[in-house]
């Protein structure tokens, strides 16, 4: 039996020194995410987006559903500025996509809402966007706390605070149609694949 004990102890000691280091790096789970790495996975989803008002990166002031259906297809993340781990790899699956557009990539929309609204200012979001590369057809989008969490719980991506957030991408051929969420962190290939088959298909 002792054998058992000292196993189980040294799990208990294991399980106390993540907990402490979580704590004392607030980015760990994010960057435990991004190691992971872990394939994507998708579903079909219908999303009712409630009128509110964000600010795009430009410093305008939009209703944000009627922004995103301006009928283009029109891809969604969520990413803050200051995030190390999950927003990086996103953003930079949206500037390898954009680039695999190539010429059609001004018929697609962009949209990447900050779940930091308090610290992310459109000056910051242009900033951001600019380390990215991001062309016309890429927004950056800040507004109010209630706003931001409102949007994030319309979308089903809203955990309470910004170090819990978790990758997640959607796709929607055109408005009114269903929207494809992709959970994980897909391939920029993959991402193509997905908007090529439910622009094909028309959603």
């Amino acid at each position: 039996m002792k054998p058992r004990v000292v196993v189980m102890c040294f799990a208990l000691i294991l399980g106390t020194t993540a907990g402490a280091a979580d704590e004392a790096d607030p980015h760990a789970h994010h960057r435990h995410m991004a190691e992971q790495k872990q394939t994507a996975r998708r579903s079909d989803v219908t999303i009712e987006l409630p009128q509110l008002k964000q600010i795009r990166d430009d410093g305008k002031t939009v209703q944000f559903a009627t922004e995103i259906d301006d009928g283009r297809p029109v891809l969604v993340n969520f990413i803050y500025t200051t995030c190390t781990g999950i927003c990086p790899i996103s953003s930079s699956l949206f500037a390898q996509f954009q680039n695999k557009l190539g010429a059609n990539r001004d018929k697609v929309h962009l949209v990447s809402v900050s779940i930091d609204p308090e610290e992310d200012t459109p000056a910051r979001l242009r900033d951001y966007a600019k380390r990215y590369k991001a062309g016309l057809e890429w927004n950056h989008y800040t507004g109010s706390a209630d706003a931001s969490i409102a949007i994030q719980a319309a979308f089903n991506v809203y955990r309470g605070n910004k170090m819990s957030h978790d990758p997640v991408t959607f796709v929607r051929a055109a408005p009114g149609k269903p929207w494809r969420r992709i959970d994980g962190f897909p391939t920029a290939s993959e991402l193509l694949q997905d908007y090529q088959e439910l622009t094909a298909s028309g959603g």
